[in-house]
């Protein structure tokens, strides 16, 4: 059987190092906010192309705290895609600030910007691009929109660590961008944390304010802040693991090379990269009219596959009192009934794609 994703081969590849990096941390008997968070936001930033890393708990939080750090909150909107996982809407409904959905553009899965404009009100404060899956969001198309109505952009790239966006890697187009490193990201951590990236440096303080209680000196609380710290741990480990990313991005891009040409003209609907995009991969999701029966089928043919996601946030009871019905967005509703991932992870052998390839021909 082919895993979706074999987390534990990932881990293996760099077990070494990563056990000398929790040694490292272990003997230095400094365990919160040390020199390994401080080296890793330092050579995270610049992997970004960014002047400025923050770390903190999660990925959510990241979303949280940008927006906190933007003095965004109640009365205010902000535009989300209609086609993304819950923790875009999540963040922007913990700061007290209402979701404002723009559906995407089916072919590339993230959001429409010839739609946004029609969604922005004397209340729209920001938009917050997805770059879902791996690729990057339109940029090019919606800073300016952005500038043109005085609003911020924040990035969720929870899942496109090393993706670019016209020849410049995600990390500091917009004024700040929110990081995920979940296990399961292209760069996973041992657990769970998360980032923010920005060339603003104002915001860059702010934030590392609001991550530890407020405060920028011990038992001084400059305001209501958070406990949303990056581990050092997981920092120690995020910095081994940033040393093989781009190694595995090009894994990534090189599975996915193969199986758009060798599935094209299969009776799956492949993604589609913009000639500006260079996608991280981080997954690598057709559609099929049938798609629950496909992935029986894979799984009798020994592949794995996942959904990602099987209900649009609208649809979710979380956010039942906004009182979206069936069909109010109905390109996120076919993307969400009809989307799989296929196995793209680094670790895949060749033997290993061919696999999955000759499995999706024979059942799709």
């Amino acid at each position: 059987m082919i895993p979706f994703l074999d987390l534990k081969s990932i881990q293996m590849k760099q077990r070494t190092d990563l056990v000398a990096a929790m040694e490292r941390v272990l003997d230095s008997g400094w365990y919160v906010l040390g020199q390994e968070v401080e080296r890793f936001q330092s050579e995270y930033a610049a992997y970004c192309e960014a002047d400025h890393c923050v770390g903190v708990a999660n990925g959510l939080e990241a979303l949280s705290l940008a927006l906190r750090a933007l003095d965004i909150g109640p009365g205010d909107e902000v535009i989300v895609p209609s086609n993304t996982y819950i923790a875009t809407w999540l963040a922007v409904t913990h700061v007290g600030a209402r979701c404002i959905p723009v559906e995407p553009i089916i072919e590339t899965y993230n959001i429409d910007p010839a739609l946004i404009e029609k969604a922005i009100t004397p209340s729209t404060r920001a938009i917050m691009p997805v770059h879902l899956y791996g690729q990057a969001a339109d940029l090019g198309a919606i800073l300016p929109i952005a500038r043109k109505h005085s609003l911020y952009v924040i990035e969720d790239a929870a899942q496109a660590h090393g993706a670019s966006c016209n020849g410049k890697k995600i990390g500091a187009h917009g004024d700040v961008v929110a990081w995920s490193f979940y296990p399961g990201k292209n760069l996973g951590a041992i657990g769970d944390g998360g980032a923010i990236t920005t060339n603003r440096a104002e915001l860059a303080e702010r934030i590392t304010v609001l991550r530890n209680y407020g405060s920028q000196k011990k038992y001084h609380n400059m305001e209501i802040g958070y406990n949303s710290r990056l581990d050092e741990l997981q920092a120690a480990f995020l910095r081994v693991k940033l040393e093989q990313l781009e190694a595995d991005t090009a894994r990534r891009r090189d599975i996915a090379s193969i199986y758009l040409e060798q599935m094209s003209g299969l009776p799956v609907a492949l993604p589609t990269v913009p000639a500006w995009a260079e996608p991280a991969w981080h997954l690598f999701v057709i559609r099929h009219e049938n798609r629950d029966n496909l992935i029986k089928k894979l799984a009798g043919k020994g592949v794995g596959s996942m959904i990602h996601y099987p209900i649009p946030p609208h649809m979710q009871l979380a956010y039942a009192e906004m009182g979206y019905a069936s069909g109010s967005f109905p390109i996120s509703e076919v993307i969400h009934r009809d989307v799989l991932s296929l196995p793209i992870g680094p670790t895949m052998s060749a033997s290993q794609v061919d696999q999955v390839i000759d499995a999706v021909r024979s059942c799709a």
